[in-house]
């Protein structure tokens, strides 16, 4: 009979996050997103733009007929540059292209109180606090200082739905909005 101690518990480890997986090239490219956020920056406006000049065929489709494909994309697309998961409520162009949803406590207005004197994480050490990246992404960003937007929490029921043509769809119906204003 081999004698085994009994484990100790161990801190806290949030589902899907392991140092093992940040050390892949998900982990790297996240890092080289938040590095270079005003390409991003750019990037995010300019295609933000193209998705609002094809509403109209968004509306002659149908969004819930484009929502899977164009979540298929997304999904795909955010996922390798950011990691993204996908909550529906994409924040990216105001954290400095670190996308909050990666934080172990899932934090979205800013750092816990327990962010170390190394910049890092305290639930995960070998981290650096999604926080302390966006912090430094939204400083090389044009439109600076957006970080300190206060964010709504995520609402669950969109988990999993694109965040472009919801913000696209929220866009058209802003800009007719003002249309209609301007004719009054």
């Amino acid at each position: 009979m081999v004698f085994r101690p009994k484990k100790t518990p161990t801190a806290y480890k949030p589902a899907g996050v392991s140092p093992v997986r940040r050390i892949g090239a998900k982990y790297t490219v996240r890092l080289w997103a938040v590095r270079n956020a005003r390409l991003f920056e750019w990037m995010y406006a300019t295609f933000a733009d193209a998705l609002l000049s094809l509403h109209w065929l968004w509306n002659f489709l149908g969004y819930s007929r484009v929502e899977r494909p164009v979540k298929f994309v997304e999904a795909h697309v955010k996922g390798f540059l950011f990691d993204c998961r996908m909550c529906g409520h994409c924040v990216l162009s105001d954290t400095g292209m670190s996308c909050p949803m990666n934080c172990p406590k899932g934090l979205r207005n800013g750092p816990c109180g327990g962010v170390r004197a190394n910049g890092n994480c305290e639930v995960e050490p070998d981290m650096p606090c999604v926080w302390v990246q966006a912090w430094d992404g939204d400083q090389r960003m044009r439109e600076r200082h957006n970080i300190m937007q206060v964010q709504k929490p995520v609402e669950q029921n969109l988990r999993g739905i694109s965040a472009w043509l919801r913000v696209t769809a929220r866009r058209a119906a802003e800009r007719q909005k003002a249309t209609e204003n301007a004719d009054v």
